[in-house]
């Protein structure tokens, strides 16, 4: 009988073996039984295989109980599915009757999405915060915490929030508060606050969370921006509440961003993080600033894709090789060694640190130190990372000012109380967050900036992706002007752009020599923009004439086609219209991040640096379009005799005669090279920016003719070429200097 078992033994691995080496499924495959959510639907990172999230997944207003995923490890779900399938639950926000000296209604056990609160004081007290509120899909009541207070005291009646306990009732200075949260829920912000000298509050608000509890996309954005504070924001307004990042020349800002890459991280959120990281880093890189950046990725151990030393060390595309090195970084570089070591993470950076006060004290302590760590808290090695956090915290002479300590918990399984703890906690500003989904939150990021200290920089946009949406339109596009210019028997139609409050730049060829300023219609791209654009007069360059070159055989010739339309009053510049950059301006220097000491030709040489120039225009056809961008390259040397070429073949005239009709005045554009066809101008796009796009847009041209018109033709768009004012053009500089160089808007070189 023993040898049967034996031999069956034997047979059994001799099976097992040639199974696996013929390609059958994997013994460490997890079961497909008993997985599904009533409710709610799953999702699987890698299918059934070892390794494998399952993710439950409830609609808004619901959420997953009792567990929210499990894990393939060894061929065996964690935890083991019952027969008892978990479900979606009704979300709850928290026990809203907590308020003292006053009313709450109704009164209900549980207050589930959309219940309506009401608050009301009793007699002699006076209420502050939100008089009603509402019970929101992420597990939070909208508006501020009710509070009634006689306010008799040296701080202000802190409140209660929803869901917590206070202990503390007197309110003089150096009286404290504590917070506790009902069980299960778990407190975010300040356990302790004291009243201080000042009048507030130390520490942050607290709130009490759920496991369910998450912030909207929309919170992250404002709250971020609005706590995000540097050595740039030195003139903010006292007392104002929701501040912005406020970006100018002054000041030193060291950003450390730490990504989270262990295996409790799903590979779908690492990458989302990466994009909220990127989306970041260039939202600031529009501005004026040069932040010095450090970008480290973890899990076992630590991998800096740059340091802040060889960051601060590195060329002009320093930045675009850090965007790269972070898009080209892998979930599974990381390699076998998935364990979370949130420890080490910080560790490198107090070691980053250490160094860098250690070259330049002075510098040191001037500098805006930033920490953003993107984790789910879920640390399986190193021990608690606290104590190289209070490090880093003695490491800079003035904390409170000069160090700022984010956290964003990503995905599903977010220690929110450890997180917490590695937070700055100031009064009423938010430094940790909690995302269980990241999709949107960089679209939100535009939302950071401050519209009030950024709207006189030229060529920011906002990159939106429903190009369908009027309001989009407008701020991805907020220098186009539409310009309508009626004369006797017709009405030309163009495009212009904005390049100060005062001014609008555009083809000469668009205009009459009588026309009348008041018959020069003006509307941005958003209709409701019509009134605010009155003309005062038109101004044509001096040496546009395009019956200059009729005795040698050119009927039309547009050299110098460029004017300009002054306003008789300088538009509001706002986030909904605002000027593009132009050449040869200090401005233009501060959107290419240049010295200001760079010349006019430097700027050409950034942004002309090639024989083929990707650059963009707009369709006049905005509205209707799904894709108004154009792209262009421009054909520069040999590549411009290309056109000279096409010219003499299209017009059937010689060369000599192709070569006096398109001067070094004139960028050219269109036709094939590299295997693409450029996009081509139509009747109507006279007039708009031919622009190449840095960190903001940039203007080097004036759309001016083409050797055929396609878009009412059947020519093939490769055989036509385009032309556009070259606003390097000296001549054409001279004339812009002439009106714009009012040496307040605009500073020419």
């Amino acid at each position: 009988m023993q040898s049967v078992l034996l031999w069956s033994s034997f047979l059994l691995v001799i099976f097992s073996h040639c199974s696996f080496l013929d390609g059958a499924p994997s013994l460490s495959q997890c079961s497909d039984s008993n997985l599904s959510i009533s409710g709610g639907r799953y999702t699987l990172s890698k299918l059934h295989n070892d390794g494998s999230i399952l993710r439950y997944i409830c609609r808004e207003g619901f959420y997953p109980h009792p567990i929210k995923s499990r894990k393939c490890d060894g061929g065996q779900w964690d935890p083991i599915p019952g027969t008892k399938l978990p479900v979606c639950k009704k979300v709850t926000c928290p026990y809203p009757i907590v308020l003292e000296n006053g009313v709450v209604q109704p009164y209900k056990p549980v207050y589930y999405v959309n219940d309506t609160t009401t608050y009301r004081c009793h007699s002699d007290y006076t209420f502050r915060g939100s008089a009603t509120r509402v019970c929101q899909a992420n597990g939070k009541w909208s508006g501020g915490t009710p509070i009634c207070s006689r306010n008799t005291d040296h701080c202000p009646d802190p409140g209660t929030p929803p869901g917590a306990s206070r202990g503390g009732h007197i309110f003089n200075i150096d009286d404290k508060v504590t917070y506790t949260c009902a069980k299960n829920l778990k407190l975010i912000g300040s356990k302790e606050r004291v009243c201080q000298d000042g009048g507030q509050w130390s520490g942050k608000e607290p709130e009490c969370y759920a496991d369910f509890t998450y912030d909207t996309p929309e919170e992250v954005a404002e709250a971020f921006g609005s706590s995000l504070k540097t050595t740039l924001t030195l003139h903010e307004e006292s007392g104002k509440e929701g501040k912005k990042i406020r970006l100018t020349q002054e000041g030193k800002l060291d950003i450390y961003i730490a990504l989270d890459a262990s295996d409790s991280i799903d590979e779908n959120d690492f990458n989302k993080a990466k994009e909220v990281i990127k989306k970041l880093i260039t939202k600031i890189s529009y501005y004026e600033v040069n932040p010095n950046y450090e970008l480290l990725i973890f899990a076992t151990d630590v991998t800096k894709i740059v340091s802040i030393t060889d960051y601060k060390k590195g060329p002009e595309t320093r930045l675009k090789n850090l965007l790269t090195l972070l898009e080209d970084y892998k979930y599974d570089a990381k390699g076998q060694k998935t364990g979370t070591n949130i420890r080490k993470a910080y560790d490198a950076i107090l070691r980053s640190m250490s160094f860098e006060k250690e070259q330049n004290e002075t510098a040191f302590d001037m500098t805006q130190h930033v920490i953003i760590m993107f984790t789910d808290g879920i640390a399986n090695m190193g021990g608690s990372p606290k104590s190289v956090i209070d490090e880093i915290k003695q490491k800079v002479k003035n904390q409170e000012q000069y160090l700022d300590l984010y956290a964003f918990g990503v995905g599903q399984d977010v220690e929110k109380e450890i997180i917490d703890e590695w937070v700055t906690k100031r009064n009423n500003e938010k430094y940790f967050f909690i995302l269980p989904d990241m999709d949107k939150v960089g679209e939100t990021l535009d939302e950071m900036i401050d519209e009030g200290t950024s709207v006189s920089l030229c060529g920011l946009y906002k990159d939106y992706s429903d190009p369908e949406s009027r309001a989009s339109l407008r701020l991805t596009y907020p220098w186009l002007i539409k310009i309508s210019i009626t004369h006797e028997g017709g009405t030309a139609n163009c495009i212009g752009s904005l390049v100060s409050p005062k001014f609008i730049l555009t083809a000469a060829h668009c205009f009459r020599f009588n026309d009348d300023p008041e018959r020069i219609g003006l509307v941005a791209t958003d209709a409701k923009d019509t009134g605010l654009l009155a003309v005062k007069r038109y101004l044509l360059h001096p040496e546009y004439n395009t019956t200059k070159k009729r005795n040698l055989g050119i009927p039309e010739y547009y050299e110098y086609d460029v004017a300009l339309i002054e306003l008789k009053k300088g538009v509001k510049v706002s986030p909904d219209i605002r000027t593009i950059c132009i050449p040869c301006t200090q401005e233009t220097n501060g959107a290419l991040q240049l010295p200001a000491s760079v010349t006019c030709e430097k700027q050409k040489e950034v942004l002309l640096n090639s024989d083929l120039v990707t650059a963009h225009f707009i369709e006049h056809k905005v509205e209707n379009s799904k894709k108004p961008k154009k792209t262009v390259l421009i054909r520069q040397g040999q590549q411009k005799d290309e056109c000279i070429h096409q010219t003499k073949t299209i017009f059937n005239i010689k060369p000599e005669t192709a070569k006096e009709m398109i001067t070094e005045n004139m960028l050219c554009t269109g036709g094939p090279s590299q295997n693409y066809i450029d996009d081509v101008t139509c009747k109507g796009d006279s007039g708009g920016p031919t622009f190449v796009e840095t960190n903001r847009l940039i203007q080097v041209g004036v759309i001016s003719w083409g050797l055929n018109d396609t878009c009412a033709t059947n020519v093939d768009p490769k055989d036509t070429r385009d032309f556009h004012t070259n606003l390097f053009s000296p001549i054409v500089q001279d004339f812009l200097k002439l009106y714009l160089d009012d040496g307040d808007y605009l500073h020419f070189l």
